[in-house]
């Protein structure tokens, strides 16, 4: 018996690359995914949603407060919502526009707008150099149509046409039938400017993320009673935020000094303007050892610009003086400016100043034996109904302050920071500060400790915040703002259209000449009927009008 015939062995199917298509398929489908994906991320439809996002993902930053602007207002946030607030600080909505989700949103939307408008700008490159199209065969059935037989030889209507169309692109034609035609176009700058919007679009990303880059900024609070600061350091600041590619070693040199505070309010308390005297030294006069200052004033709307970096005044408050003098004669006086508490304007104020006894050498001694003046201020002081210390007006009419004299370790030598308004709360829960005294005091009003020190309220010197910012991108965000304004005012207001005219000799006249005309908006309608209207009007004034 013979065994049953088997089946010739086979070869696998190859592709016209020789690979076989197990092979191919995997790199295929994942070809055909990316291609694809390319295509959803650069569509106009995927950057309107992206840059709706950018809108929406902005609007916590409007909502919470944000630490880089003002930290203190976070802290009021985590006491009043101590449960809402460690969500929101997960989320990142206290640093909103630093948010790895809202980088996220921001270079899609650029990688999407690249990738959505080059290609549609070598397509707009490619159709300018494009002549006009071809008339239609059939003009009648354009939106807008006339014809008429003219007493004009073709050349004569041509040489009109000419005359009228001057300022559109055209070209000449010759039909196979004998006939002439003209193919005109106008409104090619809605195009360029509905491009140059894009692209200035992308041009204020690109401004803005350079900003963040290699931009800085910070706060300073400076005494308005002569006390200078210079732009040397990041030590300098009480709070700096620098760029991405800011290391604080390489800022712009300039220094300045605060002279006097300028405030006016209304009757009510409200501010109604302030500003800071002040003298400046740029760049070039300190490399030059140039001693002397430039007085000018800044305002809330007016800041003082030099070597680049924009230096505003955002805000203002005191700082109370306060002498100790202990029981050996010796004495020492502070000076430290008080944190506003009160947002409705009147300026109550909370701080900490904080005293060493002189002459203690012993370790221990000296650290048990510090002083801190703590309490609330206000400029013109009156009390509640609660008996608690209240401003009625931001202005210096009465100074008072309620302070509360602590003794003890501050934790200055701890080599910890800490912050400059408070003491360490963690010290009085744990018995290393004790309350030693409290009083309401008045300039010149001293308060007695136990121990026999004299602590005395000498004065009140105004203080200013000044914010420093340097953004190398913001000429750049000017320029294409400007620009995309003008792109958008060019693709609103410019409407884009097409006109023919065809002209054939009259059969056995040499003198006549048929015409025909069409129009064609390639955008909105309406105005070009006026238009058409006229140039058919002027093309075929010689002319019986046939059709219309």
């Amino acid at each position: 018996m013979s065994s049953p015939p088997t089946a010739p062995p086979t070869t696998p199917q190859t592709s016209s690359g020789g690979e076989p298509p197990s092979r191919l398929g995997p790199f295929r489908a994942g070809a055909a995914l990316l291609r694809n994906t390319w295509r959803g991320v650069t569509s106009m439809r995927t950057a309107l949603v992206l840059l709706f996002l950018l809108a929406v993902a902005a609007l916590p930053g409007a909502l919470f407060p944000q630490r880089s602007l003002n930290a203190f207002l976070v802290d009021d946030f985590y006491a009043d919502y101590p449960t809402a607030a460690p969500i929101v600080e997960a989320l990142g909505g206290f640093e909103v526009f630093a948010s790895p989700w809202f980088a996220a949103i921001y270079l899609l939307l650029m990688i999407s707008l690249v990738g959505c408008v080059l290609p549609r700008s070598r397509e707009y490159w490619r159709g300018m150099r494009q002549p006009p199209v071809a008339i239609p065969r059939n003009l009648s059935r354009l939106p807008h149509h006339a014809s008429g037989a003219s007493v004009e030889a073709p050349e004569a209507v041509l040489g009109r046409a000419r005359t009228l169309l001057r300022g559109w692109r055209t070209v000449e034609r010759s039909e196979a039938d004998g006939s002439r035609t003209v193919s005109a176009e106008k409104g090619y700058l809605r195009e360029t400017g509905n491009l140059v919007f894009h692209l200035s679009l992308i041009g204020i990303l690109l401004g803005l993320a350079g900003g963040k880059m290699y931009g800085y900024e910070g706060d300073v609070i400076i005494r308005a009673d002569g006390t200078e600061f210079c732009n040397s350091s990041v030590l300098g600041y009480d709070t700096f935020r620098a760029g991405l590619r800011v290391d604080g070693t390489d800022l712009n040199q300039f220094c300045v000094r605060v002279d006097r505070f300028n405030g006016s309010w209304l009757p009510n308390g409200q501010p109604a303007t302030f500003g800071a005297d002040v003298a400046y030294q740029t760049g070039e006069d300190l490399r030059n050892g140039r001693t002397s200052w430039r007085p000018t004033d800044i305002s809330i709307n007016q800041p003082l610009r030099t070597d680049g970096d924009r230096i505003y005044l955002t805000g203002y408050g005191y700082a109370p003086e306060f002498t100790v003098t202990w029981l050996d004669g010796q004495s020492r006086t502070g000076e430290v400016q008080w944190r506003p508490v009160d947002l409705s304007g009147t300026q109550l104020s909370e701080g900490a100043t904080k005293f060493e006894r002189p002459g203690v050498t012993d370790p221990e001694a000296r650290r048990t034996t510090q002083l801190a003046v703590t309490g609330t201020f206000a400029p013109t002081g009156a009390i509640d109904q609660q008996g608690r210390l209240a401003s009625v007006h931001p202005d210096l009419r009465a100074p008072t302050a309620d302070v509360n004299v602590l003794l003890g370790d501050l934790g200055i030598d701890d080599g910890r920071g800490q912050s400059i308004f408070a003491v360490d709360q963690q010290k009085i829960d744990d018995g290393e500060l004790r309350s030693v005294a409290q009083d309401r005091l008045g300039i010149g009003d001293t308060v007695r400790l136990p121990d026999g020190t004299v602590v005395r309220f000498d004065g009140v010197t105004p203080w200013v915040n000044l914010q420093v910012g340097y953004d190398p991108g913001q000429v750049w965000v000017l320029v294409f703002s400007m620009l995309m304004v003008g792109g958008l005012s060019l693709s609103l207001l410019i409407k884009r259209r097409r006109f023919w005219v065809r002209v054939q000799a009259t059969d056995g006249d040499t003198t006549g000449s048929r015409v025909e005309l069409g129009g064609l908006a390639r955008t909105d309608r309406a105005g070009y009927g006026e238009e058409f209207d006229r140039l058919s009007a002027e093309l075929l004034a010689p002319t019986q009008n046939k059709d219309g």
